[in-house]
């Protein structure tokens, strides 16, 4: 993969005779930006860079606050709540068995959700792997800090917001980061829930580009671009600009990362 990625980067810098004979080598030869400049330039790419990012906010926020509200009464041990384990067992069950892709379609469809942001947000709002990170880490808090907020009158809400989620930095961090690369990423769902091209996230869009393209799909302007740049280094340009957010947010969450699955990954 990483071979494969900076000979990719050494195209798109390369200029379109030296990429289409095929020698570009260790450095890049002719170097040039018209590939970037031309990328950038498609409304097509920026309106599905938009939508994946509105997806990604949207899905991250609303899959971090269903995670923390699912995994933090299923941490509790004892009776409280009633039915814990049935609870968790359906969770469970979700994982080992799937209702399979024409129930999952029908299922959207008969919410009124095809076609829209919420589509590519909804269904998968409950990972229910990162309940489980989260479940086992809100388990290895210390039950006196809850105790000693009960009898300062906290209820649980507070106690959760207020004691748990602080607590709880590496493991959300951790979540946070499974969450963000796996909307980024998706493109499936967008192929299968959008009806309109227009409506495609970046990865969908991607897709379309790399193993759909045809150039009757390309307007006369865009034909007339290609003259200047290579149709092999437009794509690698696509995939590189797509990647690049992901690659400079990761190192600043890395170190919360690997704590996080540590130690929301093993129960004591």
């Amino acid at each position: 993969m990483r071979r494969i990625s900076c000979v990719c980067i050494k195209r798109i810098w390369s200029s379109n005779v030296a990429a289409s004979a095929g020698i570009v080598k260790l450095w890049p030869k002719e170097l040039t930006f018209e590939s970037y400049e031309f990328v950038l330039s498609k409304g097509e790419f920026l309106a599905s860079l938009w939508i994946t990012v509105k997806r990604v906010v949207l899905g991250t926020c609303v899959s971090m606050i269903l995670t923390i509200l699912i995994a933090f009464p299923l941490s509790k041990g004892g009776r409280e709540p009633k039915f814990r384990t049935g609870y968790a067992w359906f969770f469970v069950f979700t994982i080992l068995f799937s209702g399979g892709l024409i129930p999952w379609y029908m299922t959207v469809r008969a919410t009124g959700l095809l076609d829209s942001i919420w589509a590519l947000v909804i269904p998968g709002a409950v990972p229910v792997f990162n309940v489980i990170l989260l479940l086992n880490f809100f388990r290895g808090l210390p039950k006196e800090l809850e105790e000693a907020a009960f009898v300062d009158g906290a209820g649980y809400w507070t106690t959760l917001w207020r004691i748990y989620v602080p607590l709880s930095m590496p493991s959300l961090a951790t979540i946070m980061l499974f969450t963000i690369v796996g909307h980024w990423n998706s493109w499936f769902d967008g192929l299968v829930l959008m009806n309109s091209q227009h409506n495609y996230p970046l990865s969908s869009y991607l897709q379309t580009v790399i193993v759909q393209a045809s150039l009757t799909n390309m307007s006369a302007e865009q034909l007339a671009n290609l003259a200047s740049v290579s149709d092999r280094t437009v794509k690698a340009a696509q995939i590189f600009v797509g990647a690049l957010p992901i690659l400079a947010f990761y190192p600043f969450i890395q170190k919360y990362f690997v704590k996080g699955m540590v130690i929301g990954g093993v129960k004591e």
